[in-house]
């Protein structure tokens, strides 16, 4: 399926039907991953990660208080065109590097080693707080779920507990191998696709009440403090720019997909329009059932949406509803913990990691990066502990989140434009509309950095700080002063011959 309307990806003469394991060579790299995925899959992973039923669910909250329903269904619009951009662009780098190193190997190979270094730190960031803020929020629904069965209080402590047993049967899920993985994915796709419509048809057709297209539209809404509201508008945008990440899961399970250089290009794209359309479904849906505005953005579930459920549906329709939402979520950060484990895996396969020896062995049996798996998710667990002492330490999780992953998404497709005819395409390529799609991409990458490092609400205190821009100053630094200690073993194979050569060695001690 090619992205329409505007840019036809077309054919490369150069690289047709190639066999991807021998490309894999070219670039560098033995193959040790078992590819298993199809291009299905390859798509599913995505799109369980994007998932609209964790993004938009948990951050509906920080949307009500922070430009209310115009600022949701527009703000949804807007930004999913400019991630559409985003995506297309980026698609059209993954199609001529389809490695498990994904980003960080495309501005490698473009920009040379430190445009690399700092692209894979900043995914790796990205990605880390990705399953911390999916899983987090999985928790706070299961939270609620708790609450309207059984009247169990989610207090901060017992919510990171749950969070801590959803984080280990992550990664239990992700050790028995990529077939298990997809095959869940492929689950998540149907599950999210009709958790939407049963979600939304409950709510059109139970309540008695619904708000007017005008509320939903037009009603604005300002908690946050500030009285600018451009201001309070412009960083409610979080909520769909944190909800569309993560796209970048398509390129990472490339070593594992067949037609890698074809079917991960399409995932990344399929994945950002279907959640795009199905997304401003259920927005529409869940503001449209609103009974009472005040109370749902106070309510005592911690959960907004799940008040909405109750309100308009009872307790026992709410219950069901939220166990398909907590469902979706499981499916997200399972699909998210396969995917920041695979570019663990290769940032230590390319030596940038301490103890990269370590992370970067392969489990003989099912050929998956196990000790990679267990690091992201200690890792993980680790950025989400400031949520036992600070009600907004879960917004800057999140807000971590995009200000990771969002400009290395934007440094590959800058590094190709600024390369001109002297990078070579793959077989997915989007043509002369390349450069125009590729600057929009750009452009609206610098800004929603700039944006999402603004404090989010007023007065700025220990506790409402956005530590985002704290968070990406750390790992900058850091990565900084590691380059001085791992430049002489970090480096990407510059030609397949010592690619092979190295990972020769590598397999020696790394598949175990």
């Amino acid at each position: 399926m090619s992205p329409t309307p505007g840019p036809s990806p077309t054919p490369s003469p150069g690289l047709p039907q190639q066999d991807e394991e021998q490309r894999l060579r070219e670039l560098g790299y033995r193959p040790v991953l078992a590819r298993r995925m199809g291009g299905f899959g390859n798509f599913a992973i995505s799109f369980s990660v994007i998932s609209i039923l964790s993004g938009c669910m948990t951050l509906y909250g920080f949307g009500l208080n922070t430009g209310g329903p115009a600022v949701m269904l527009w703000g949804w619009a807007g930004v999913g065109l400019f991630v559409l951009c985003v995506g297309l662009a980026l698609a059209e780098v993954t199609s001529a590097y389809p490695t498990s190193g994904a980003l960080y190997y495309m501005a490698d190979r473009l920009g040379g080693r430190r445009w690399g270094w700092y692209t894979g730190w900043l995914n790796l960031l990205g990605l880390l707080g990705a399953i911390a803020g999916i899983d987090y929020g999985a928790a706070l629904f299961t939270g609620a779920f708790a609450n309207l069965q059984w009247g169990f209080t989610p207090t901060p402590g017992r919510t990171m507990l749950i969070f801590c047993a959803i984080l280990l049967l992550h990664a239990v899920l992700n050790l028995f191998g990529v077939r298990l993985v997809s095959l869940l994915n492929s689950v998540s796709v149907w599950w999210h696709l009709a958790g939407v419509a049963l979600i939304v048809g409950a709510l059109v057709i139970v309540p008695d009440h619904h708000q007017s297209a005008s509320f939903v539209f037009t009603k604005f809404v300002n908690e946050t403090g500030w009285d600018n509201p451009l201001y309070v508008a412009a960083i409610g945008l979080l909520l769909a720019q944190y909800t569309f990440s993560g796209y970048d899961a398509s390129a990472h399970l490339s070593e594992e997909t067949s037609h890698a250089s074809v079917a991960a290009s399409r995932g990344i794209v399929r994945a950002i329009w279907a959640s795009w359309l199905a997304g401003f479904v259920l927005l529409a849906g869940l503001t449209f059932a609103i009974q009472d505005y005040d109370a749902t953005r106070t309510t005592d579930t911690g959960v907004p949406p799940a008040q909405i459920m109750l309100d308009g549906l009872g307790t026992d329709g709410a219950s069901v509803l939220l166990l398909v939402v907590i469902i979706a979520q499981l499916f997200c950060g399972n699909a998210e913990v396969a995917a920041a484990s695979r570019m663990v895996f290769a940032f230590s396969r390319d030596g940038a990691l301490p103890g990269s020896h370590l992370w970067r062995k392969v489990s003989g049996r099912t050929q998956t990066p196990v000790a990679a798996v267990w690091l992201s998710v200690v890792v993980a667990c680790v950025l989400a502990l400031p949520s036992l002492y600070s009600a907004t330490a879960y917004n800057a999780v999140t807000a971590i989140n995009v200000i990771g992953i969002t400009p290395a998404y934007a440094i590959p497709v800058f590094l190709r434009l600024r390369a001109g005819d002297r990078f070579q395409p793959g077989p997915w390529q989007l043509g002369r509309w390349s450069k125009p799609v590729g600057w929009t991409a750009v452009g609206w990458v610098a800004c929603v950095t700039v944006l999402f490092c603004l404090p989010q609400a007023s007065p700025v205190t220990v506790d409402t700080m956005n530590y985002a821009s704290v968070a990406l100053a750390v790992v900058l630094v850091l990565a900084s002063v590691w380059w001085y200690v791992a430049r002489r073993s970090y480096g990407t194979p510059t030609t397949a011959a010592y690619g092979s050569d190295r990972d020769q060695a590598d397999l020696a001690e790394g598949i175990v």
